[in-house]
């Protein structure tokens, strides 16, 4: 008898985290935009912006508990082993993004006295002391960090576009939500 194949999609709930988590980091991404854009949204902007970071932080920490205990699907045989290395640095990268961009944005906070509030009357407790000099550097740390998040995302979106269009190996179904045939 033979070894059954390999998964041709991610698990169900790796890709509803994906999805999940695409649209929280694109919104805060704009909303990280629109904050700079306009002073009179910025108020409201930044009261959505903090606790969707959060979520991201949280959701980020689930994600890579799910991944651990998830068996993977294998890339697409057209893939060469350059692009697959390429494909795992940069995956890498928009995980530790994932963490690291929302503890950037809490230390800022924490730095420069500001209360992280998640809803009403609940805040998250300061992570770093005040202080006005590393507030300053964790800002410009913080914007650096969502330029390089937007580079990685897009071409990250360039690349498996590329493999559904141009190569046509149906790499964009390992994480599709609907139902694929599957790949031989």
């Amino acid at each position: 008898m033979s070894a059954p194949l390999p998964p041709s999609q991610f698990a169900l709930r790796s890709r509803l985290l994906h999805w999940l988590m695409a649209a929280m980091i694109l919104t805060m991404l704009f909303i990280g935009i629109a904050m700079v854009a306009s002073l009179a949204e910025y108020h409201r902007l930044v009261a959505i912006h903090r606790p969707l970071g959060i979520a991201v932080l949280v959701l980020a920490i689930i994600r890579l508990i799910n991944r651990k205990f998830t068996t993977l699907p294998p890339f697409p045989p057209t893939m060469s082993a350059s692009e697959r290395k390429i494909a795992t640095v940069s995956e890498y990268m928009l995980y530790a993004l994932m963490l690291g961009q929302p503890l950037v944005g809490w230390a800022m906070l924490s730095a420069g006295h500001y209360p992280v509030v998640l809803f009403g009357a609940v805040y998250l407790p300061p992570i770093l002391p005040a202080n006005p000099i590393l507030y300053a550097v964790l800002r410009e740390t913080h914007t650096i960090l969502a330029f390089l998040f937007f580079a990685l995302i897009l071409a990250h979106i360039s690349a498996v576009l590329f493999h559904t269009w141009m190569i046509r190996d149906r790499l964009l179904d390992r994480m599709a939500l609907w139902p694929t045939r599957r790949i031989k």
